[in-house]
């Protein structure tokens, strides 16, 4: 198969970034029998999916980890390619730290009682109820749909109750979720976000939703079989940057050479767009929507141990954090063997700002104070932090949420509509575990059909 748009000599298309959702562009690509060259500016693929085996011999996730069982198409990758996975360890009970120091102990998925528990159902219970109301395929066609997008979740959540530990526990689910504080990010995204992934208990929980399993060897494992797969087609540590639109292509421009094609997939966040420079100037609605999704704010840190020492104590490792910690919440990040222990700490939002300013002596003694809290005392063999902020790329983690009006204004044109020749992928421009992994494969395989149609592939004879 060929397409009557190539220039001569060059690939069909281009797909720039290596993450999940430009894998799989180029991998639907290059089985339509598309000639494709995937430009990826780090030295890895995965992109916001990055793992790292640790001095002491662990494998840690940097970034998404996670896979849920409604995740199907992530499945089928990890199938095909034969990626294992493991439940989510969580033996033992779980713990709330509350910001007056009181903690509380529990069983299961979620808490019976506790401060603020059910004012917390009454409103996350509207959530779905509202979530429902939603249109994933065209979410500007949602009832109220400018009403909701006009609302912070902060202004949403304060209208509904009034107490306070029922907010602090919404202000830490939007933390958790989005990265982001409530005051941030629009009502409607929230609603959409929900119903993309099938209700608020699906991005909740562990068992049966979105942080059910773990990767055996990391959660970029799969990515690093497609990109294997691929071989020579996908090029590391070359950034875009600039695309140039000509009368019978594009023109992509790196650090190393220009690439000439006939389209292209930008499949990065939103919020990296400023990086390179659109000839002509992107239309104001994708420009709008890019402004108006910036980057989460999130750190994530492992502390490995000798052995999953809390579970002696009937201890999870799994927590939520209330107080004044710059932790939010712990999750027990062992290997699979449980041949270490290892606990991962998520600093989120506001908390972030103030923690990643500190020395690095200052922010790991904060956050071991409270793994202390979470699994008794423990000195840690190791100590790893990812802050997404500062990394080179990505600017920010894991993935761009939408702050109040941005759907309305921007929405029906800027969220995923090609700008002429240049297609847009990327988990952020999914309908279905829009920000997740999942997500970014779905993303991949739409840009993939749109391209597809647009350069009218062929089949040629004998």
């Amino acid at each position: 198969m060929t397409t009557r748009e190539r220039p001569d000599g060059d690939p069909g298309v281009v797909v720039v970034g290596a993450g999940y959702a430009g894998l799989t562009t180029a991998s639907r690509l290059a089985d339509a029998g598309i000639d494709v060259v995937v430009l990826e500016a780090g030295d890895s693929v995965g992109g916001r999916v990055v793992s790292e085996v640790t001095a002491s011999g662990v494998r840690v996730d940097h970034g998404g980890q996670w896979i849920g069982p409604t995740q199907r198409r992530f499945h089928a990758l990890a199938a095909r390619f034969g990626c294992a996975t493991f439940p989510t360890w969580e033996t033992g009970r779980h713990v709330e730290v509350w910001h007056d120091g009181t903690s509380v102990g529990y069983s299961g998925a979620a808490p019976d009682t506790g401060p603020g528990i059910a004012e917390y159902e009454r409103v996350t219970a509207l959530l779905d109820e509202l979530a429902r109301t939603v249109d994933l395929a065209e979410p500007w066609a949602t009832p109220r749909f400018g009403e909701f997008d006009a609302l912070s979740a902060r202004e949403f959540f304060r209208s509904q109750t009034r107490d306070e530990d029922a907010l602090r526990r919404l202000a830490l689910a939007v933390q958790g979720v989005w990265c982001a504080e409530p005051r941030e990010i629009s009502l409607f995204h929230v609603l959409f976000y929900l119903a993309s992934a099938g209700g608020y208990e699906q991005l909740m929980e562990t068992r049966g939703c979105a942080q059910d399993a773990r990767f055996t060897d990391g959660a970029d494992a799969v990515a690093r079989a497609m990109a294997a797969a691929l071989g020579d087609r996908v090029r590391l540590g070359d950034p875009v940057r600039s695309i140039r639109q000509t009368a019978d292509g594009v023109e992509v421009t790196t650090g190393r050479t220009v690439v000439r094609a006939a389209r292209v997939v930008v499949a990065v966040p939103p919020a990296v767009l400023e990086r390179i420079a659109f000839d002509p100037v992107l239309p104001p609605d994708r420009l709008g929507w890019a402004r108006h999704s910036p980057m989460g704010r999130v750190a994530k840190v492992h502390a490995v141990y000798d052995t999953p020492f809390w579970r002696a104590a009937e201890r999870s490792g799994i927590a939520t954090l209330y107080g004044e910690s710059p932790v939010g919440v712990v999750f027990d990040n062992s290997p699979e063997d449980a041949s270490r222990g290892v606990l991962v700490a998520f600093v989120y939002g506001d908390r972030l700002d103030r923690w990643a300013a500190c020395d690095e002596a200052t922010r790991r003694s904060a956050v071991l104070a409270a793994l202390s809290e979470v699994a008794g005392p423990g000195e840690p063999i190791e100590y790893v932090e990812k802050i997404w902020p500062h990394e080179g790329w990505t600017v920010g983690g894991y993935e761009c949420f939408v702050t109040p009006g941005g759907w309305t204004a921007h929405g029906r044109d800027g969220w995923r509509a090609p700008a002429g020749r240049v297609h847009w992928a990327g988990t952020e421009t999914a309908s279905v575990w829009n920000g997740y992994i999942d997500g970014a494969i779905s993303s991949g395989e739409r840009a993939a059909g749109e391209v597809i149609s647009a350069l009218e592939v062929v089949e040629q004879p004998g």
